[in-house]
Parts: structure tokens; C-alpha cells; sequence
């Protein structure tokens, strides 16, 4: 046994490590057991911890020398600038922003305990040379850009080929659903754009690589790491264009008593994400005075998002609502500093900040900001910019962290209501407790767009912007269906009486096939076993190979 010393607990809190290396931490109050919670997902993932906060704050280069500094650049575009008081108030539960102080607290203790034990230090510090970094509670919440919204990156592509096609030939790219007329392009000339158009938005979200080259970069050449290929791969400007990369799927399933072999319900998640060391993903116990949850959550924040809590089991895929869009500036020619908007001229609001660079100067950077969100592309050329509008702007929409307000949900009704605060990623939820009852919910900021469908850029003219969200109470669920079970595959599964057309929540889904497959299953199995989950959660039938079989 190991006892470490933890300022700031309330009393003495446990660590059990069971023999499949998932940790039990019991406390005498919620605070004192999120505090355990930081301190020990520190000593378990400390560098992806560290790696995670100085990706997303934009501090990279001073770890790692100029190679980083166009990615410190993009990942602080998407920052979270808003009110923080807004932000803590926007996760639904009331104590977010104490349940996060203590979570930081804890992690910055065991931060602190490597600089006197050196030798706690994971093996990746000394291999490059670096040390982790203390956190501030707000840096779990600013960072945006590790959470997956779309769909910027399709808009641009569908006007690629709307500019030399037509919606028939988009529709082998990218299939639209439920059957929808995509809006006219208009006057854009997306042939003009210019090539590195997406390269800052790829960068904000790309992976941090130690190639040797990129590690060894010299200022001169430091801007020339810029480009993303299809795994993440950030390279010099020699590297293949990016291709539109195939998004990962999930599924995940709840099953009523009444078809299940154990006259009980059965719940199963089934998140595919890529395999990784460390992994994406971090189980853990937690046990206090009116907590007790079990389950799946991201390493750098507090809580669980897939588990249970004795009372009600959850589980997740990504419902791929629409929650981004590129807006095309016209900029004054005689001053770049503002563009065409409502009849006039409205700001891009410059802000000068500077980058750390390891063993040298700090580099200044200048980032432009409008009010359709951070500008990604300046061609001066043709006195164009381009603006992103994200969710991330908004207050609450740090990733997961909403799963804090269902952590003690033992109905489906409180479920759903602390669902209404969640904003990214969208996400479907099932849901299921031991009073018998099964639900499946979707949730996440949804823009309302007025006057168009997302599907397209837009000029920046003022003619579109986005008028609010979405209601979380509006947004598709069924609980209790009589079919006995609810499932998700992030299909596009808004249900036939739903006002998509006019709500236009998303028309780009993944594909029916595993959808399909986990329905006939569930459906033809009228007494559901938990080894039957197993066998689906593992299952390879696939509909289109046996169609090309068949042909």
C-alpha cells in the first residue's frame, strides 16, 4: 500500500486498483472524491494529460521547438473567449466550476509531487525532454478543439463539386438524409478558393506527431507545417492533400425486460474510436455520499459519460448534427481589417498574442476574429476571408463535460431534462434503469438556420446567420417504445413524424447498414441475452458485401 499525501481533502480517501487496472476511489464528500479522481487520472495518463492541455491551449512549441508553432497558432483560434461565468452556469449541473477546481486541484498535486520525485515522471518527459505543466480549472473547459462537430469540411467539398457538377454527381460523395434539395450555390466561385483553405481548421484538431524532421525544425521553416493527411499526420507543404476522412461509427443499444432473458434490461455502448496508447477513453469507480458511478470518460475531465450508477446505466454514439459552418468574407481592399456586412463594414478583430518557442524567442501571432467566428483563410489576392461559426464559440459546449448532470439520473424524465443542456459533441444517448424502463435521447447545440441548410458555405454578407439553437426538449427521443428496445449506429434516425425539413438538424448521417443489422437482430431475438449483446457488439455481418456478394 502507498499512501500520498493530498492537500485539501475533507478526510482520508481510498485507491483500489482491481486486477483489470480499473481504479475504485472512495471519498467522504463529492469534492473530496473528484479531487482523488484529478490526482490519480494524473498518475495513470499524465502525459496525455499534459499533451492534451498544450495542444489545445496552443503551447506546443515551447515543449517542442518551431515545428508546432502553425499548430499553436490554429488550436488557439478555437479557444473558448467567451464569459466564464456563462460557461460554468451553461453544463446543467450547479456545481461545475467547483467540481472542476477540485478535479484540477488534485491532478496539479501530482504534478507538483513529480518535481520531487522525478522518478514519477512517465518515460515520454524524459525521452523529449519536457516536464508537465500545472493546470488552471479553466483549461479543461476552454479547449474546444478536441471535441468532433461537423461539417465544414463537407460543405467545402460539396461546393467543389456543385461548381463543376451537379447535386446528382455530389450525392456519390455524400448521400443526404432524409431526401433533401440541396439550396443553389450562388455566386461563390469556390474554383477561386484558395487551396490551404481548410488546413488551420485540420490543424486545430490534428494529433500531436514527434516526426524527427518537424522536431528539428528551424524558424525559418516552422510555418511550413501546416498540411494534415487522412490519419492526422501533420507534414510540411510537400504532403498529400487531405482527403474528406471517413468519420469512426458507434453503436449502442438498450433492451426492455420484456425481451430480455434476464427480466431485467440490457445496455450496451459500444464506442468506436481508434485504438490508442494511451487510450482516448478512462474507466473509473467513483464512490462518495450521493455518487456512486462507474464507467468510461475522457482522462482531463471529472465524471464518467458511458457507465452506470446502480441505478441507471448510459450509453452513447454520435448523432452528426450539423453544428458548423464557413462563411465567405468580401474584405475592403483598402483595409483588410474589415469586411462587407449588412449594407456596410463590419470588424475582423485582430488579436495579438505570442507563442513560446522552445530555446528561443516567443513569435508573435496575429488571429482574426468576426462575428461569424475566427478567420482560418485571408486571400488577399482576391480580398476574400473566411470565418468559421462552431458551436465551440458558445458557452457549455466543452466536450462531454455535460455529463456531469446526469451523473445521479434514476429516471429517464431526469435523464432527458439534464440532456437539454449538453451541447457537443451531439450525441445520442440510451438509457437504461432498474425499474425496467429504456429510452434513447439525441442532444447537442443545434444552429437554426432561418434561411438555408448548412449543406453549403455562405457569403458573410449578413443575409445568414444563425438564430439561436435548437430546444433540447425538441430534439428527436423515444422512451418506453413498444417495439421493446431503442439503438443507435449513428444512422439518420429521426423518427418519420419529425419536422426535419424544417428544423434542419443535420442531413449528413453515417450509413444505415449496422443500424439495420443491430434491428433485425434485436428485433427476431424475443428473449435478449446478455452474451447476444456480446455477439452483436462483435457481429460482422455486412449488408453491402453480401449485396456485391450477390451480384
Amino acid at each position: 500500500m502507498t499512501t500520498f499525501t493530498l492537500p485539501g481533502l475533507s478526510a482520508p480517501a481510498e485507491i483500489r486498483v482491481d486486477r483489470h487496472g480499473v481504479p475504485h476511489l472512495r471519498a467522504a464528500s463529492q469534492d473530496d472524491v473528484f479531487r482523488v479522481q484529478g490526482f490519480n487520472a494524473a498518475r495513470d495518463r499524465l502525459w496525455q494529460l499534459d499533451l492534451w492541455r498544450k495542444r489545445g491551449l496552443g503551447l506546443l512549441a515551447a515543449d517542442f521547438g518551431p515545428g508546432y508553432l502553425a499548430q499553436d497558432r490554429a488550436a488557439r483560434l478555437f479557444l473558448y473567449r467567451g464569459d466564464m461565468e456563462a460557461e460554468w452556469a451553461a453544463y446543467g449541473h450547479p456545481r461545475t466550476r467547483n467540481i472542476v477546481e477540485a478535479f484540477v486541484a488534485g491532478l496539479n498535486v501530482y504534478v507538483a509531487l513529480t518535481l520531487e520525485r522525478p522518478d514519477l515522471l512517465p518515460p515520454e518527459f524524459a525521452a523529449l525532454g519536457t516536464r508537465p505543466a500545472a493546470w488552471a480549472p479553466e483549461d479543461v473547459v476552454r479547449i474546444r478543439s478536441h471535441a468532433l462537430v461537423r461539417n465544414v469540411a463537407s460543405e467545402v467539398a460539396r461546393a467543389q463539386v456543385l461548381a463543376r457538377a451537379d447535386a446528382e454527381t455530389d450525392a456519390l460523395r455524400k448521400g443526404l438524409s432524409p431526401p433533401h434539395a440541396t439550396m443553389p450555390l450562388g455566386d461563390l466561385e469556390p474554383a477561386h478558393w484558395p487551396d490551404d483553405l481548410l488546413d488551420v481548421v485540420r490543424l486545430a484538431t490534428a494529433p500531436v506527431g514527434f516526426d524527427p524532421a518537424r522536431l528539428a525544425a528551424t524558424r525559418d521553416a516552422a510555418w511550413a507545417w501546416t498540411r494534415v493527411d487522412a490519419h492526422g499526420n501533420v507534414g510540411r507543404e510537400t504532403i498529400a492533400e487531405n482527403p474528406e476522412p471517413a468519420g469512426d461509427g458507434s453503436n449502442a443499444w438498450a433492451v426492455a425486460p420484456s425481451r430480455s432473458a434476464t427480466g431485467r434490461p440490457i445496455l450496451a455502448s459500444d464506442p468506436h474510436r481508434a485504438y490508442a496508447l494511451p487510450a482516448l477513453r478512462y474507466v473509473v469507480h467513483l464512490t462518495a455520499p450521493g455518487l456512486d458511478v462507474i464507467g468510461a470518460g475522457e482522462p482531463a475531465l471529472p465524471g464518467i459519460s458511458i457507465g452506470h450508477n446502480g441505478k441507471a446505466a448510459f450509453g452513447l454514439t454520435i448523432a452528426p448534427f450539423d453544428q458548423e459552418d464557413l462563411f465567405v468574407l468580401d474584405v475592403d481592399p483598402g483595409d483588410p481589417d474589415r469586411f462587407r456586412f449588412d449594407g456596410g463594414w463590419a470588424p475582423i478583430e485582430r488579436v495579438h498574442e505570442r507563442i513560446p518557442v522552445r530555446g528561443e524567442a516567443d513569435e508573435p501571432v496575429t488571429l482574426g476574429f468576426t462575428r461569424h467566428g475566427p478567420v482560418i483563410c485571408e486571400d488577399r489576392a482576391t480580398a476574400k476571408a473566411f470565418a468559421v461559426r462552431t458551436v465551440w464559440s458558445e458557452p457549455g459546449a466543452g466536450a462531454y463535460l455535460g455529463s456531469l448532470a446526469y451523473l445521479d439520473a434514476a429516471t429517464p424524465e431526469a435523464f432527458g431534462a439534464a440532456l437539454r443542456h449538453w451541447s457537443a459533441p451531439s450525441v445520442n444517448q440510451v438509457y437504461a434503469d432498474v425499474t425496467g424502463r429504456v429510452a434513447w435521447f439525441t442532444a447537442g447545440k443545434a444552429p437554426i438556420r432561418p434561411n438555408w441548410d448548412g449543406l453549403l458555405p455562405v457569403p458573410g454578407d449578413g443575409r445568414y446567420a444563425w438564430a439561436g439553437f435548437h430546444d433540447g426538449g425538441d430534439l428527436p427521443s423515444r422512451i418506453d417504445p413498444g417495439a421493446g428496445f431503442v439503438y443507435s449506429a449513428n444512422e439518420m434516425n429521426l423518427p418519420e413524424e419529425y419536422p426535419a425539413e424544417a428544423r434542419k438538424l443535420g442531413f449528413e448521417w453515417h450509413e444505415p447498414w449496422r443500424a439495420r443489422r443491430i434491428r433485425t437482430v434485436l428485433a427476431h431475438q424475443p428473449q435478449h441475452a446478455p452474451a447476444d449483446s456480446q455477439r452483436l457488439q462483435g457481429d460482422d455481418v455486412s449488408e453491402p458485401a453480401l449485396r456485391l456478394a450477390h451480384l
